[in-house]
């Protein structure tokens, strides 16, 4: 019977549906400066790429005597996604407070690109550092911690710019080389990521990207791409409508240039003739309804009867029963009032004649 399941274990471990759908996530962590559970998230915001949000969290485990821990099964995106691992050493405690804005003091994470279908492996690195090394086959899976690589490239670059003039020379510089390395890894989320951190209010460099959004095409390009890669996503619409803000942030006269074309001349002079004909309409109802006894003198005393009788919705076969004569007769009545009171139908004399 073990023998049994043992074969059956096997099979469905190297059947086509088991392999197809199946993600695995794996690594180390450091046991001796990072105890408890460790934590993958899925991130769809942008904006919220590193930290610690509870709401992010899919999955959770325990590592190893060893500090080696996994994730896996067929619950993610068939898509690339934005992933995140993490541990930190927060108490119960202090998870609601410190962990309610996102940013967590003690914490160690890694951010990557996967699908469902990824095995990645976050081995120690060769100086014994935890979640610094992504192995995939993806080789998107990457593209973050090299982006993470460049940055700090960066930040050290800065250190030794000693004057506020070089430091503005190369904040441009940097602003350039990180945008085209973004756009060299083909992969429109961490070319997302980049540009989270470059147009980050915070940032020193949000003031040329201010400036680079009103001259540079790229940032149409990048939403092309990711409406061409990522279509109806969280990443493609929260995008769209910042890429709307910013560009009114920096230009709010480009929305007056729209109120000011042909088109909107056009549209504002058709409202204004269509609010022109409704009260001449009006007026000429509201008159028509004054002088209605007036009109009402001018039928005779069946066509009367028949104009009453239309007011109380009767049909032609109704009148001519109720006044005793054919139904043609009733219609030679009516197309007689019709030519006296100016009309064409039923809905224009009981409009001529409501109160």
């Amino acid at each position: 019977m073990k023998r049994f399941q043992k074969i059956t274990c096997l099979l469905l471990l190297f059947s086509p549906m088991f392999l197809m759908a199946q993600f695995h996530f794996s690594g180390y962590v450091d046991k001796q400066n990072w105890e408890g559970e460790v934590y993958l998230s899925i991130i769809e915001d942008y904006r919220k790429i590193s930290g610690v949000y509870p709401e992010q969290i899919i999955s959770k485990t325990l590592p190893d005597e060893d500090g080696f821990f996994e994730f896996s099964g067929d619950n993610l995106h068939v898509e690339n996604r934005i992933y995140r691992i993490h541990v930190d050493t927060c108490s119960e405690t202090e998870k609601d407070a410190t962990h309610f804005t996102g940013h967590c003091p003690n914490s160690k994470e890694i951010i990557f690109v996967a699908n469902n279908k990824d095995t990645i492996s976050l081995p120690f690195s060769f100086d014994s550092e935890m979640f610094c090394t992504v192995v995939s086959a993806n080789e998107k899976a990457q593209a973050f911690t090299k982006i993470d690589s460049l940055k700090n490239d960066m930040q050290f670059a800065f250190g030794s710019y000693r004057s506020e003039a070089n430091r503005k020379i190369n904040s441009e510089k940097w602003f350039k080389t990180l945008q085209l390395y973004g756009e060299e890894l083909n992969e429109p989320l961490a070319e997302l990521y980049i540009y989270s951190f470059l147009s980050d209010r915070t940032n020193d460099l949000h003031s040329y990207y201010l400036k680079d959004l009103n001259e540079n095409k790229y940032y149409d390009r990048l939403l092309n791409r990711l409406n061409k890669t990522y279509p109806d996503t969280n990443y493609t619409d929260q995008f769209t409508k910042e890429l709307q803000s910013d560009k009114y942030l920096i230009n709010p006269d480009s929305e007056k240039e729209k109120n000011t074309s042909p088109l909107y001349f056009a549209f504002i002079v058709l409202l204004f003739l269509s609010l022109l004909g409704n009260i001449f309409l009006a007026k000429k109802l509201k008159q028509a309804k004054s002088n209605s006894p007036d009109l009402k003198d001018k039928l005779t005393s069946q066509e009367k009867k028949i104009l009453d009788l239309i007011l109380q919705d009767k049909t032609n076969k109704e009148i001519a029963s109720d006044i005793f004569v054919s139904v043609s007769t009733v219609k030679t009545h009516i197309n007689n009032f019709y030519k006296k009171l100016k009309v064409t139908s039923r809905d224009e004399v009981k409009s001529l004649f409501s109160k």
